[in-house]
């Protein structure tokens, strides 16, 4: 059986965060853990995770750098056998852990599954993010649409050999990730709503697309990123 870590990026996320903090340790085992890099944040939300008073929760202090390294410092410090991402505001449903864990076979290195898109309160507002980016796995469909999000995704340890350290000029680490993924081995997509993805005013990452200049500067340093990665430089 796989022991699990969850690497969570925070934030001034005292909305939210302890509904979500509540979802998955109800699903974790004693072994397993959940690693909250926490930035400096100016709310409660430090005190909110601290209020659990519970072992399997590692509160680390996070870059101050953005949202993007703070998952990295979080994913470093990870130890267990597969690694689940999360963000601070969404909400897992109470079989996600198991039908990830039992999706996974030893050809996978990242599995990706659906989640349900709602607002702050709860209230749906797109049954399926797969049927809304058309997801799909592939490097070229990735690189020109992007379906890694990773709210819904969990990878093996031994990936992290090929991710850190982040490259630099990565526009967000959930691509990168799933990118090296299929790079190295195989990924794995899973069409179930295993998430409650929450859309509200403070996200951190955002469905809408950026400018057409950005979008093509990203997929051109995407490109190259994993270009040198695969030839093994930093």
């Amino acid at each position: 059986m796989y022991s699990i870590s969850v690497a969570m990026a925070a934030y001034n996320g005292q909305a939210y965060i302890k509904e979500q903090i509540e979802s998955i340790l109800k699903q974790l085992k004693e072994k397993d853990e959940l690693v909250i890099s926490l930035d400096k944040s100016s709310d409660q939300t430090e005190a909110i995770i601290r209020s659990f008073n519970d072992a399997r929760i590692q509160l680390i202090s996070g870059p101050n750098q953005g949202v993007v390294s703070n998952f990295e410092n979080a994913i470093k410090h990870t130890s267990n056998d597969i690694i689940f991402l999360s963000d601070q505001d969404d909400i897992w449903l109470d079989n996600k852990v198991e039908r990830v864990l039992s999706s996974f076979d030893e050809n996978t290195q990242v599995l990706l599954h659906d989640c349900k898109v709602v607002d702050q309160n709860l209230n749906e507002v797109e049954p399926s993010f797969f049927l809304l980016r058309n997801s799909h796995l592939g490097i070229r469909k990735n690189l020109i649409k992007n379906s890694y999000m990773g709210a819904c995704m969990a990878f093996r340890k031994e990936l992290k050999e090929y991710i850190l350290p982040f490259p630099k000029d990565i526009p967000m680490h959930d691509q990168w990730i799933g990118l090296m993924g299929e790079t190295i081995g195989n990924n794995k997509i899973l069409n179930e709503v295993l998430l409650l993805y929450r859309r509200h005013g403070n996200n951190e990452t955002q469905l809408n697309h950026s400018s057409v200049v950005n979008m093509v500067r990203w997929r051109i340093q995407m490109i190259r990123a994993l270009r040198r990665r695969k030839r093994g430089v930093i």
